[in-house]
């Protein structure tokens, strides 16, 4: 009876241990820059960034409420610190291939900055939208916009119909982090 309960034992724990995944997340990977040294990080409700213009259509309107806020975290490349950009664009390189949760929708270059947009959820109600870019004169950063069941083609009309508030003293100091992008 013992044997019997020290193997029922030994398989929980080794069943329990891999079980257990190490894999970093986005979410854990922008807690962890939250107020690390050199790096621009928010959290921003979508109010605070999108401001409607008057004619937007209610679709347009029903979009901006279906989305909740906007998570930032950047690092700016510095003669300094080369070796510490390399390694979070490494970090967040991992993020997105090792994981099958983020699915990507399309990537671009643009202004010497490489940038992938990943997606988490169904193609009809998307609940995370991942923009992930790197660049060797600016940096690296991820912008992550969380809401519920998001529809992509409400979401692309929402874009075109809505203008950055540049009033926004959040946004202000977190795109100073931007600059050049």
């Amino acid at each position: 009876m013992k044997k019997l309960t020290k193997i029922c034992a030994l398989v929980f724990i080794v069943f329990f241990a891999s079980s257990c995944k190490n894999e970093k997340s986005l979410q854990s990977y922008l807690v962890d820059t939250s107020g690390k040294e050199g790096f621009y990080t928010g959290d921003l409700p979508i109010s605070s960034v999108l401001s409607a213009k008057a004619d937007v259509s209610d679709d347009v309107k029903e979009t901006m409420k279906s989305i909740k806020k906007i998570n930032i975290a950047f690092f700016p490349k510095t003669a300094d610190n080369l070796e510490a950009y390399k390694t979070e664009k490494a970090k967040l390189k991992h993020i997105f291939t090792d994981n099958d949760d983020y699915k990507s929708l399309m990537s671009m270059k643009t202004k010497g900055m490489n940038i992938k947009v990943y997606y988490t959820g169904n193609t009809d109600a998307i609940n995370e939208v991942i923009a992930f870019g790197y660049g060797d004169k600016n940096g690296v950063g991820v912008a992550r916009l969380l809401g519920e069941n998001m529809n992509p083609a409400k979401i692309i009309e929402m874009m075109n119909s809505v203008k950055m508030d540049e009033n926004s003293d959040a946004l202000q100091n977190i795109m100073k982090g931007f600059s050049g992008i």
